[in-house]
């Protein structure tokens, strides 16, 4: 079943490139909840999308009310207990770098279609009774037939003195950072030709209700065969799931973390973007907010190498929990 709805997809997504029709792609974690939707198809009282300079809806008047935050953070015996498994593994040599992920409860006097509205990012979709993602990452960009992806791997608050340099010189963060350029790199040759790294651990700065965090990318590219568009499915599928929210390598870390979260993602750390006719924007759904029958979850998690310390590692993940609002 599952490997037919993932066929079903790839089809689906081939046919649309083949004839150059603009649609949306939404695919959780998993991939077995995908939706493919023409963009003439969408229905704004169910789905918002704005995808840099690519959204369905006139821009609201944002509300004079300030936003109310309340964290209940996950707790510290229980990130424990999966860190410690995932170090385990990691020192067998499972896995060199792996995504480690937890949900945390929130309450909020914002919807999440005020939240989608409100919050600033360069990737926002709002699904109707369901989650509202507000992403920095980049997954996969398309331009006159080549394909840049931009891995975000690199964390730090923006207000600890000499931040920048000391993310730069973290060995940890560098080791991190190293391995998930190599991992994109070798996703891009599955699909690319003439992959390199074009720029290496750049720097930027992103504003929350909670501070100013820097977050460090690199910029991978490859070119790609004319009429790439009639196998787009392929293209994405292949891709899948983001590298820098699974890890390395990919299919016994993709085990590890099923084993050590015990929870689903559901469609947080997929990917989602619009082809428009001739190229992809897209983005990965991390910064997510998922309203379940307990209220609000914010899911949030950081990468785990060998050299990462627990208590700088729980205190990320709950620093990713945040809205980007100036």
């Amino acid at each position: 079943m599952f490997l037919n709805k993932i066929q079903s997809t790839v089809e689906k997504m081939n046919l649309l490139g083949e004839a150059k029709q603009a649609f949306l792609f939404i695919l959780d974690f998993k991939c077995d909840k995908p939706l493919i939707i023409p963009l003439e198809n969408i229905n704004g009282d169910e789905i918002l999308y704005s995808l840099n300079d690519n959204y369905n809806y006139e821009k609201p008047l944002l509300s004079d009310t300030p936003l109310e935050f309340d964290l209940e953070t996950v707790t510290k015996k229980k990130y424990t207990k999966a860190f410690n498994l995932v170090q385990k593994h990691i020192h067998h040599g499972d896995s060199f770098l792996l995504n480690l992920t937890m949900p945390s409860k929130i309450r909020s006097n914002y919807s999440l279609k005020d939240i989608f509205f409100a919050s600033k990012a360069k990737y926002k979709l709002w699904l109707k009774d369901n989650f509202v993602v507000f992403s920095p990452e980049i997954f996969i960009q398309t331009k006159n037939n080549h394909i840049s992806s931009f891995p975000m791997k690199g964390t730090i608050d923006a207000s600890i003195p000499d931040a920048k340099n000391k993310l730069l010189s973290s060995e940890k963060e560098l080791a991190e950072h190293y391995t998930i350029v190599d991992l994109i790199r070798n996703d891009l040759s599955i699909v690319s030709k003439n992959v390199k790294v074009e720029q290496f651990r750049y720097i930027d700065k992103i504003n929350t209700n909670r501070g100013e965090l820097l977050q460090m990318s690199s910029k991978i590219t490859g070119e790609l065969n004319n009429g790439w568009q009639s196998n787009i499915g392929n293209l994405i599928v292949s891709l899948l799931p983001a590298g820098s929210i699974s890890g390395a390598p990919k299919k016994k870390t993709l085990e590890i973390i099923q084993e050590a979260e015990a929870y689903e993602r559901a469609y947080y750390t997929g990917v989602f973007g619009i082809f428009d006719g001739q190229d992809i924007d897209s983005g990965v759904m991390i910064r997510y907010v998922e309203k379940t029958n307990e209220g609000l979850v914010y899911k949030s998690g950081g990468g785990i190498t060998a050299k990462s310390n627990l208590e700088e590692e729980y205190q990320e993940l709950i620093q990713k929990v945040y809205i980007p609002i100036n």
